[in-house]
C-alpha cells in the first residue's frame, strides 16, 4: 500500500462549490482529493469504524470502545482510525489515557453534495433503473 498523505476536504473557501459527479465532469484535483477519501472508506473495517463515531449518542466514541467491537488488534484499529483522519473524516481528542473520535461532518456533507443529483426529485427505494 502507498503511503502518500491524504488530503483533507472542505478546506476551500466558502463560495467554491464543486460540480456533482452526475452533473459535470470533475475536474483532476478533485477528483484526485476525492478518490483518496473514498479510498479510506473503501475497507469495511473502516467503513464501520465511521459509521460507529458518527452514530454515537453525544457525537463522540473512546477508542476503548472501538477496540472492544472488532477481533483486531489495537494497533490496527489506530491504523485504520489514522487514516480516516488524515483523509478528513473523523477527528480526535486525548483525554487522560483514552482518544476520543468524532465525525468532521464537513467532509461527509461534500461528499454527499457530489454524488447528489440536483434538481432531480428521489426515486422512492427499490425504483433505481
Amino acid at each position: 500500500m502507498s503511503k502518500q498523505e491524504l488530503v483533507v476536504l472542505g478546506q476551500d473557501t466558502a463560495g467554491d462549490c464543486c460540480p456533482t459527479v452526475l452533473s459535470a465532469p470533475l475536474d483532476e484535483e478533485t477528483a484526485t482529493g476525492l478518490a483518496k477519501v473514498f479510498k479510506a472508506l473503501g475497507d469495511p473495517v473502516r467503513l464501520r469504524l465511521l459509521s460507529m463515531i458518527a452514530s454515537r449518542e453525544g457525537g463522540e466514541i473512546c477508542v476503548c470502545d472501538l477496540t472492544r467491537a472488532f477481533e483486531l488488534s489495537q494497533p490496527t484499529i489506530s491504523h485504520h482510525l489514522k487514516l480516516l483522519k488524515q483523509a478528513g473524516l473523523i477527528d480526535s481528542e486525548r483525554r487522560g489515557t483514552w482518544v476520543y473520535y468524532r465525525l468532521l461532518p464537513a467532509t461527509t456533507d461534500r461528499l454527499a453534495a457530489v454524488l447528489t443529483r440536483t434538481g432531480v426529485p428521489a426515486e422512492p427505494a427499490g425504483t433505481a433503473s
